[in-house]
């Protein structure tokens, strides 16, 4: 078993490429109808079926967790990297959904009478669906490791928390605005 500690900046920043390349692929569209005529979808609803949200939106959920499992500590780190985790299932999950659904989509969403390059209807999966299908598999496999070893990994110190804590002492009472209009209407200067 490597020291746990040596894992930190491999697995954050692998879990950061893949969660950013998911969010990259999941942006554009996964499947495309290559028979459509240019022109012939000039509102864009073909090219709006092939896209998957849902994916986008957990991809940044992803990398958002991993923001946090950087600057948190403790119990709240270990349950950021569970949910961190289980987006990422989600994401995989979504990944194959969106596989196996938005061939249909696209073909449903060809508007009646389009103007067509070939007789029939042809859609073609795109690079950025198998994308986003290695990013979140790789993605599910750093927020494992993560969860595995996160309490072991270092931790932001003490020192970056807000003021406030128990220890922290109060802050010298500033007179209220009102008190320094009333200072001045009798005549002292409060800048002394």
């Amino acid at each position: 078993m490597p020291e746990q500690r040596a894992t930190f900046v491999p697995v954050v920043g692998v879990g950061l490429a893949s969660g950013t390349l998911a969010a990259v692929a999941a942006s554009k569209p996964w499947v495309v109808d290559t028979s459509l005529s240019a022109g012939s979808d000039p509102l864009g609803l073909v090219a709006d079926a092939g896209e998957m949200p849902l994916a986008l939106a957990l991809s940044l959920v992803v990398l958002a967790c991993w923001g946090v499992l950087l600057v948190t500590r403790g119990m709240v780190r270990r349950v950021v990297a569970v949910l961190a985790l289980l987006v990422s299932v989600g994401l995989a999950i979504t990944v194959v959904v969106g596989l196996f659904t938005l061939p249909d989509q696209v073909l449903a969403a060809v508007p009646e009478g389009a103007s067509l390059s070939e007789e029939a209807t042809v859609t073609s999966v795109t690079g950025w669906a198998w994308a986003a299908a290695v990013a979140a598999v790789v993605s599910v496999v750093a927020t494992t490791l993560a969860v595995w070893w996160v309490r072991h990994w270092p931790e932001m110190g003490s020192r970056y928390d807000a003021p406030g804590g128990a220890g922290d002492e109060a802050p010298p009472e500033d007179p209220s605005s009102l008190d320094l209009w009333k200072s001045i209407d009798e005549g002292r200067d409060p800048t002394v």
